[in-house]
């Protein structure tokens, strides 16, 4: 063809339809390698279409790759905890067809294992199958999806359909807030029927000791024949008079607490991790003060050392090193302990009050921060106050600890 304006346009089009061929899933059908079929004669078409075929793209990326990718973007976006116990663990055991055995303590293999499957817009069934709760399977999802958004935005696949939406299973409606949706375990909620969703379990499990069951707790800690449990005394003290996270109690300094001289409060702007071994920044991400009132004073003027530095941790056990999750539930709910002949279980301050019917029910540590927000609320203590003390919003303890009193009628005004 001659070099002139209007042959270049037909050599345009006539790239533009062996384009789209080679870009079709059915390309090996559709593409011509001899070129007629696009209009173009040439004395080398039988040599052509016994030459080797056009490669073909690069496969899919794999399930598995798409998620590590992911992992490194999202890390700095997650904090330390989340992201090691639930993204880095919980999800990706899922993706791997795993789940934790807790009589064997280990890792099984309980379903389809999509770690090393191509993406594709099969998967979302298999991992919705796996038998772990409604909720880690849709939160899951739902980084799954965003994995997969990314990708797309980095141009590293060509599916277009995202495969980790859920259709008929979407957890929060966004573009209508009055139409009925499916919650987390398939059914269907009108919007007045929908609690308020929070991602920790013992958040939502709000239960809350009586105030004689709580200053029982307190006072068997203090009077134990143990002293490893006398020396936690303080800290479960502690904890059920300000409602603070055992993570936050756990991480304070005494440079965290002021006292005297206009100042009377304490600063919760950390929380100790001990199963990743750092401290990172409380649950709502802030700062906040909380007020000291009288026995809380009180409290925290008894036992202080007179030689605390500003750096020292407030509450220590008696090897010195700061508490953890794992040794206040030894002391709290109780351990295993391990002999040649076998192992016995040792049971901790609260569950023996529960097996002497000292105390109703047994509850984890974390329920001391459930008591103090509701017996707080119930005794008239200021919202406002109470709410920005304990990192909380006034409509979420109008809802979920203060109740309704059905002891009381309406004014008859």
């Amino acid at each position: 063809m001659k070099d002139t304006p209007e042959n270049w346009q037909k050599a345009v089009a006539i790239a533009w339809r062996i384009e789209e061929d080679l870009q079709h899933a059915d390309w090996q059908i559709l593409f011509d390698p001899t070129f007629a079929k696009y209009g173009l004669k040439t004395k080398y078409a039988a040599e052509l279409k016994l030459a080797a075929p056009v490669p073909q793209s690069e496969p899919e990326m794999t399930v598995g790759e798409m998620w590590e990718d992911y992992l490194v973007w999202k890390e700095s976006r997650l904090q330390p905890t989340v992201f090691k116990l639930v993204f880095c663990s919980t999800f990706t055991n899922i993706l791997k067809g795993l789940a934790w055995n807790k009589k064997t303590l280990t890792l099984d293999f309980v379903h389809t294992n999509v770690w090393s499957e191509n993406l594709s817009s099969s998967l979302a069934s298999v991992i919705l199958a796996h038998p772990v709760s409604a909720r880690s399977r849709f939160k899951l999802m739902a980084a799954l999806s965003e994995a997969f958004i990314r990708l797309q935005s980095l141009g590293k696949t060509r599916i277009t359909a995202n495969p980790f939406v859920i259709v008929d299973g979407t957890v929060e409606n966004k573009t209508d807030k009055y139409k009925p949706r499916v919650n987390v375990d398939g059914e269907i909620q009108e919007w007045w029927e929908s609690e308020a969703s929070d991602d920790d379990p013992e958040e939502r499990d709000r239960r809350t000791f009586t105030e004689s069951e709580r200053d029982t707790i307190i006072k068997a800690f203090y009077e134990s024949d143990k002293a490893n449990k006398r020396q936690a005394a303080p800290l479960i003290e502690f904890l059920f008079l300000t409602g603070c996270r055992p993570g936050e109690a756990f991480a304070l300094t005494w440079q965290d607490v002021f006292i005297g001289k206009g100042k009377n409060y304490i600063r919760f702007s950390k929380s100790y991790n001990g199963t990743l071994k750092n401290t990172q920044v409380t649950k709502t991400g802030g700062i906040r003060l909380f007020k000291i009132y009288p026995k809380l004073n009180e409290l925290l003027s008894i036992f202080k050392p007179t030689d605390a530095k500003p750096t020292d941790c407030v509450f220590v056990q008696l090897n010195t090193k700061r508490y953890n999750t794992r040794g206040l539930g030894a002391i709290w709910h109780g351990n295993n302990r391990k002999l040649k002949s076998g192992s016995y279980f040792v049971p901790g301050v609260v569950t023996q009050l529960v097996e002497t019917n000292a105390i109703s029910c047994y509850l984890s540590p974390y329920h001391t921060r459930h008591t103090f927000i509701t017996l707080q609320a119930h005794a008239g203590a200021n919202l406002l106050l109470l709410a920005s003390c304990c990192g909380n919003s006034i409509e979420m303890i109008q809802k979920h600890y203060l109740g309704v009193d059905t002891t009381v009628d309406l004014v008859n005004i």
